[in-house]
């Protein structure tokens, strides 16, 4: 009885061992398949040349193609919904933006929650915006521009690229840490909004560096602030809106998500794996021409910032009353 009982437990350790045995054994193996990479966002917009120089990192590094696939729509909701009810295989990813984070708040009836439903992968890069002004405005700096505000309520225009977009959020912060009130015109996208900006039909705006800094370079548009804590690298000379406003930050960031539950094993190797190409000089400089800096960090890293950043833009949308377009 005791030999029978002593091979009774040995095979239920083996047992419970296995699935962890073949979970490591997936893990090595992965991928065998292509992965496709959902991205909702369309085709040459920022987040979609992210996800391609990521994609191209992997498939050579890995030996399978990693395809992107466009889905927008939604403010990305409809990408995200896709991969939250893909199986938790490691072959569907999901490009996380910064959008993830607002949206969360930001619509009422999704049929998710970001945070449980989709597993942090890694993170990859983050860029700023720019508070920029046409020339003809008065205020040359953050300081002119908060009193002018002050001395002037409501006869500020500030244009974004929707209700609820970044450029809109990270408008309505700066109203909310610095108590000024401005009118917002939402466009329909980014190029309205910086045709009007350009042409002083209205004042101020919100865009990523990427987007305006040739009408900086040329004269067209005045940059008074970068968004982020440190100072952009492509425009040195233009201070940090926190140098003036501190605590204030806001940036444009994109990264990998999985469907929970996808095997922790795959998790890690996927970080591991993007970590690396974030190290490689020849990745770190293409996401440097987009005016963005790498962004490395582990799976758990990445899901707090994802907390944060959702706890952010849930007070900013609460204290604006921000409906979705």
């Amino acid at each position: 009885m005791k030999l029978l009982r002593r091979q009774f437990l040995h095979l239920a350790a083996g047992a419970v061992a296995l699935p962890t045995v073949s979970r490591i054994a997936l893990a090595l193996d992965y991928p065998t398949r292509p992965v496709h990479v959902i991205v909702g966002y369309p085709p040459g917009s920022g987040p979609d040349i992210e996800a391609r120089l990521i994609g191209q990192w992997l498939s050579e590094r890995l030996g399978q193609p990693f395809i992107i696939e466009n889905r927008p729509g939604a403010a990305s909701n409809l990408a995200t919904e896709a991969v939250v009810h893909a199986p938790a295989d490691g072959y569907t990813l999901l490009l996380v933006a910064s959008a993830n984070a607002s949206n969360a708040t930001l619509y009422d009836k999704l049929s998710f929650n970001f945070i449980r439903d989709i597993a942090p992968v890694a993170s990859i890069m983050r860029a700023p915006f720019v508070m920029q002004v046409n020339p003809s405005f008065p205020a040359k700096s953050v300081p002119e521009f908060v009193a002018y505000a002050k001395a002037n309520p409501r006869k500020i225009n500030m244009a974004s690229s929707g209700n609820g977009t970044l450029p809109h959020v990270c408008g309505e912060l700066f109203k909310m840490m610095t108590g000024i009130d401005m009118v917002h015109v939402p466009y329909r996208g980014g190029a309205p909004a910086m045709v009007d900006l350009i042409s002083g039909q209205v004042q101020v705006g919100f865009s990523v560096v990427t987007e305006t800094i040739e009408h900086i370079k040329s004269g067209k548009l005045r940059a008074l602030a970068v968004t982020t804590a440190a100072r952009s690298e492509v425009l040195p000379n233009v201070p940090t809106i926190s140098e003036f406003v501190p605590g204030y930050e806001a940036s444009a960031w994109v990264g990998i998500g999985a469907p929970s539950n996808t095997p922790t094993a795959i998790i890690e190797k996927l970080n591991a794996d993007i970590n690396a190409g974030l190290t490689d000089p020849k990745l770190k400089a293409r996401f440097a021409e987009l005016g963005a800096t790498v962004f490395v960090g582990s799976p758990a890293d990445f899901g707090r910032f994802i907390a944060d950043e959702t706890e952010k833009w849930a007070k900013v949308v609460k204290f604006a009353g921000i409906k979705p377009n």
